[in-house]
């Protein structure tokens, strides 16, 4: 039987008795269950076998380090406010005595600082390098995404698109290191540390790069029409593998692609620039490249075997193939796909994160880089994600989660053996005993799909009274929702809401429709989805239906909620099946395609494409705004770099003119994926108090 257990007995007792003691108290508040701290960037040091994340602790996000034998966890940087200014990009000093790491900006995309407090001063984004032994942190220069140099005296990073160079002592000024066209980035050292690849991006191709430190000379690998990019070094520093993406007109996002021209892994002499082709997917499914959660999309593997994601047999998995070329073999063979992965540090094993056996989950596994047979580390009720390999080989760190309690940092001791290194970072008042387990439910769409969803039942819901029920709908639509704690933070936050509204006397329905991922590539490429037909819509109609049969649903209060892609379908419910919907609390979500379309693809023009701009305005909820009729409260911060802020005003606009009920809450400069603590709260009790308004609960 694999278990989970505390870091030591006595915190242990002293957690299940908070637990114990919170469970006689009353209703949990949305501060309580939002109060846990959520931790990324997982990351081992390449000596001493010690490992760093972040938390982010109510908005205040700090570097915490855990070192061996004992991995007692300590915070590192002392920032305590909620300002919304992000930490992160990791990168340790070769030593394994520093961290390097970004503060401010939005990590997610490189542009104009958000400013989310509004400080009248504005905000920087600036990289910043902190000592293991003790003082503060120092910082280095204005950039972000740092890569040390493995001589441990300077680490490359990117400032307005170019790369730079700061010495990490001494009081010699940033230099910038390259002046290249278009935007750089994927910054990769050589395993001596005297040359630097990179990523040219220059909007339809990119090149790899390669600057000698040295002879400050610069030369591109192997250069094409084509996209290229995930270097990855051979370990004795003389050739460099990459993911080859063809030239192809895009022209259309959000809609199925299950097969195209296919890509490639091509390995180039780092010295002459001379490539050569080792590898091309074949024609049809798969040759789409499908990424995988990892620093780099090619690991350069022991023995020479380039390890990466393919999905020929529709499923997303590992796959090797020798330096030299020939065909790829399947190292994690069945139904069911792969997503976090890490190398070993001898780079002979691949440990990941899968839903094999258990398709609503995430579990550890570890394979071979040669394709034995995969290992099982650990399963159970539990989700386990972000797997690493300490430097000496002998630990596996990860994230994990439950239904009850949130992600935290551990270590795997032994075959599921998994001991927390930070259990003393739960709030004492973290209402995990009075939460309910969510169910896994499969229903049936509207056109006959089964989707599967997780069911939240309010304490006392066998007693035959009909509750309100709240279906929520994920965003990206890249995603899948779990029967625990989401490994992102954001669903992370979704999760504490839809155990809020339960603990409020609302049914709550998460739904994992389709287009996102988790169940094969027909299921996430699924034909006429988003702009090119909602046809997910059908997934919003069948969990309408289906809540509406069910005996404890009041029929007439079903509400529906969802950010960005899950506003996008709180919309489309609320417009095309206001009958079936009573509400809606719509965050972020697009309400017309041919608007959000440019912001992906800046080529994409409605009147050049007219056929393809009419289905996707039909796809649209703005298509069907003349049905609407049920209320709604709308939100998003007028920073939005993912959905223009435009969006919510032509949807605003076109409700005040046929006179539908909606309520609006803008959040100036925050962006879409709010950095501020304090903006979740206040959006998540807006929309509790949206919805006991419109179809109240019968315990509030």
């Amino acid at each position: 039987m694999l278990k989970h257990r505390c870091a030591v007995g006595s915190i242990c007792a002293a957690i299940l008795a908070a637990l114990s003691a919170a469970g006689q108290s009353q209703p949990f508040t949305l501060e309580q269950v939002m109060s846990s701290p959520f931790p990324t960037e997982l990351t081992a040091s390449p000596k001493g076998g010690k490992i760093a994340w972040v938390f982010n602790a109510r908005g205040a996000r700090n570097v915490w380090v855990a070192e061996p034998p004992e991995y007692k966890s300590r915070q590192l940087t002392s920032y305590t406010e909620d300002d919304g200014q992000d930490v992160g990009e990791l990168a340790w000093t070769p030593k394994g005595d520093g961290l390097v790491y970004v503060h401010g900006g939005d990590l997610e995309n490189d542009r104009e600082y958000p400013n989310p407090r509004s400080f009248p001063q504005g905000v920087e984004q600036e990289v910043w390098v902190v000592s293991l032994a003790g003082g503060a942190p120092r910082r280095l220069e204005e950039g972000h995404s740092p890569a040390v140099s493995p001589k441990g005296d300077s680490v490359a990073y990117i400032f307005k698109d170019q790369v730079w160079l700061a010495k990490l002592e001494g009081s010699e000024k940033p230099a910038q290191l390259i002046h290249a066209k278009g935007t750089s980035g994927e910054l990769r050292w050589s395993p001596d540390g005297s040359k630097l690849a990179f990523v040219s991006s220059r909007g339809d191709h990119a090149f790899i790069g390669v600057y000698d430190i040295a002879a400050k000379t610069l030369r591109y690998l192997d250069p094409s029409v084509d996209r290229d990019s995930n270097p990855v070094w051979s370990p004795d520093g003389k050739q460099i593998a990459f993911i080859r993406i063809p030239a192809a007109a895009r022209e259309f996002v959000f809609g199925p692609r299950r097969e195209g021209p296919p890509w490639s892994v091509r390995v180039a002499d780092a010295a002459t620039g001379a490539g050569r082709q080792v590898w091309k997917a074949e024609e049809g499914r798969g040759s789409v490249f499908r990424y995988m959660l990892a620093d780099n999309q090619l690991l350069w593997g022991a023995s020479d075997r380039l390890v990466f994601p393919w999905e020929r047999d529709g499923w997303t998995h590992l796959y090797a193939v020798p330096v030299e070329g020939g065909p790829a073999k399947l190292l994690t063979p069945g139904e069911f796909e792969v997503d976090h992965v890490s190398l070993s540090p001898d780079r002979g094993e691949v440990i990941f994160s899968s839903n094999q056996d258990d398709v609503d989950r995430r579990h550890l596994w570890r394979e071979s880089v040669k394709g034995d047979s995969p290992t099982s580390l650990t399963r159970g009720e539990g989700i386990e994600w972000s797997p690493v390999m300490t430097s000496d080989s002998s630990t596996i760190a990860l994230l994990h989660s439950d239904a009850k309690l949130p992600a935290r940092p551990a270590i795997l001791e032994g075959p599921g053996e998994i001991r927390d290194i930070a259990p003393e970072t739960l709030p004492a008042d973290f209402p995990s005993a009075q939460m309910t387990v969510p169910q896994q439910v499969i229903f049936s769409a509207a056109d006959g799909l089964k989707i599967h969803g997780q069911l939240f039942l309010p304490a006392g819901s066998e007693g035959g009274e009909r509750h309100p029920a709240v279906i929520f709908f994920h965003g990206g639509s890249r995603r899948q929702m779990l029967l625990g704690w989401h490994y992102m933070g954001y669903y992370h936050n979704a999760y504490a809401m839809n155990q809020y509204l339960a603990s409020r006397g609302y049914i709550v329905l998460s739904v994992n429709y389709r287009s996102g991922i988790g169940y094969g590539i027909e299921f996430r490429e699924a034909l006429n989805y988003g702009a090119t037909g909602a046809s997910e819509f059908n997934d919003v109609q069948g969990a309408g239906l289906y809540l509406r049969s069910r005996a404890d649903v009041d029929p007439q209060k079903i509400g529906l909620w969802g950010g960005s892609y899950g506003g996008y379908l709180t919309a489309l419910g609320l417009a095309r099946a206001s009958d079936l919907f009573a509400c809606g609390v719509d965050l972020h979500g697009v309400h017309d395609w041919n608007l959000e379309l440019p912001n992906w693809i800046p080529a994409y023009s409605p009147q050049k494409q007219p056929d393809a701009a009419r289905l996707a305005y039909e796809s649209s909820p703005m298509a069907a705004v003349k049905t609407w009729r049920s209320p709604v409260l709308l939100v998003q911060g007028d920073d939005d770099r993912n959905v223009h802020f435009s969006e919510m005003v032509q949807l605003a606009v076109a409700l005040r003119k046929q006179g539908v009920e909606f309520q609006q809450l803008v959040l100036p400069d925050e962006i879409h994926d709010f950095l501020m603590h304090s903006s979740w709260l206040r959006v998540y009790h807006a929309g509790a108090d949206f919805f006991d308004r419109h179809i109240g609960s019968s315990s509030h």
